[in-house]
């Protein structure tokens, strides 16, 4: 109490310096500012480092050639850059003594925002080429975490190697052949749908309904039941069950065997040859649901793993993306329908014309409709090359983010076969 009519002392690394209250109080906000308004102990601690209330001073360690131009600052109102530092260190002293950007003064704001830009391209870069190699603190605290687990419970270093060797390829000797034999069995699994698909396969029953040819029955049987295996597996071995279920790829292991057991539930319930109605159709979408067990192989595959959290750490880039596409798209198509809906060439309507437009932008060229005036193939000149330059921009930005996850991912995989081999 009292500060309002005194000055105080600020000791800052040894940098002694007597401000006034007056001059505080303009920027209430700021560090020294706050000082004013302290009335306890606890409350001036919480500002300072030490201070003597004999003496009004107040200990700060921090930089002393910083606290020079914070200073000039309550003198003058404006914030100047100081050179011998880094942009991140000066951020860092400003936040601490609790003065915005907005202070800095003209001749220092834009070169200390065009400072801070290049830094943060620069760290870009270095993440891309070194940090990227290392895997996060947390994920690994997450894995040792789990192995932890296995000590609590029965038989648990029997379980925690299976459940590495089910988890890990590159484990040891037995998860490779593990997750050899896992892929294959999918790759017979998608061929077997495949050749089913094809008419000289299929055996049509005297109702005409189609039937399973018998090795091809035999073989889905054979897949469905070491998908089975699988799953049932890695769920009782798991070392937390919870999080079991929030793991995207046993949610695609999950979702590749239900829809044999839907179908063979309805079949067992209401007979194979019984009018199903709208459920018949439902029992086909299930059976077509099996295509994605292709998914399946992002389990054994890093470069599958990266792409899908690429895609899901980009979905800014990608949004961008798609919104240029549906400009585009919707710019061209009116253009050309304007030139061409007179010619009958398939520019009957707008909308029609939204399938030539999106063809066009992403550089595919079916050829199925095609402008055949002028004005129309200039059009489609424009749109072609405005696809090219649109698909072209978030190129590098995606491929970077994929070099990252997918050095992260492999790191990643070092790190659980590391902590598996330890005692």
């Amino acid at each position: 109490p009292g500060f309002e009519e005194d000055v105080i002392n600020i000791n800052v690394g040894g940098l002694r310096r007597r401000l006034s209250s007056s001059a505080l109080s303009k920027f209430p906000n700021t560090r020294l500012g706050r000082l004013l308004s302290c009335d306890s102990e606890e409350s001036i601690l919480q500002l300072c480092d030490d201070y003597d209330v004999s003496a009004r001073e107040f200990y700060f360690d921090r930089n002393p050639g910083f606290f020079l131009y914070v200073l000039h600052f309550y003198q003058t109102g404006k914030l100047h850059v100081m050179e011998e530092l880094c942009v991140f260190s000066f951020c860092q002293e400003i936040e601490y003594w609790g003065i915005n950007e907005f202070f800095l003064d003209s001749c220092c704001s834009y070169r200390y925002h065009e400072r801070k830009l290049e830094s943060r391209h620069h760290n870009w870069d270095e993440e891309s080429e070194v940090s990227s190699v290392d895997t996060s603190p947390d994920e690994i605290s997450d894995i040792n975490h789990d192995l932890l687990r296995y000590s609590t419970l029965c038989c648990g270093n029997v379980r925690k190697r299976l459940w590495l060797t089910m988890e890990n390829p590159g484990y040891s000797i037995p998860s490779k052949l593990f997750s050899f034999v896992s892929i294959s069995v999918v790759l017979v699994s998608i061929a077997t749908m495949c050749i089913h698909s094809m008419p000289e396969y299929q055996d049509v029953d005297e109702n005409g309904n189609v039937l399973d040819e018998p090795i091809l029955h035999k073989l889905e049987y054979f897949c469905i039941s070491w998908f089975t295996f699988e799953v049932s597996s890695r769920l009782l071995l798991s070392p937390n069950p919870r999080k079991f279920f929030k793991h995207p790829l046993n949610l695609i292991d999950i979702v590749s065997v239900l829809p044999f057991y839907f179908t063979l539930l309805v079949d067992v319930t209401m007979g194979s040859d019984s009018e199903l109605g709208n459920l018949g159709k439902v029992v086909q979408v299930f059976r077509l649901m099996r295509i994605f067990r292709v998914l399946k192989l992002a389990r054994h595959s890093t470069g599958l793993r990266s792409l899908g959290a690429t895609l899901k750490h980009s979905y800014r880039e990608v949004g961008i993306l798609l919104l240029y596409l549906a400009v585009g798209v919707s710019v061209f198509s009116g253009v050309a329908y304007t030139a061409e809906k007179e010619e009958d060439v398939g520019f009957d309507t707008i909308p029609a014309c939204w399938w030539w437009g999106t063809v066009s932008m992403t550089t595919v060229g079916y050829g199925d409709v095609v402008p055949v005036t002028v004005a129309g193939k200039l059009a489609a000149s424009g749109c072609i090359l405005g696809g090219i330059l649109v698909v072209a921009l978030p190129i590098t930005i995606i491929f970077n983010k994929f070099s990252h996850f997918y050095r992260k991912q492999k790191a990643l995989e070092a790190a659980v076969r590391n902590s598996g081999k330890k005692d």
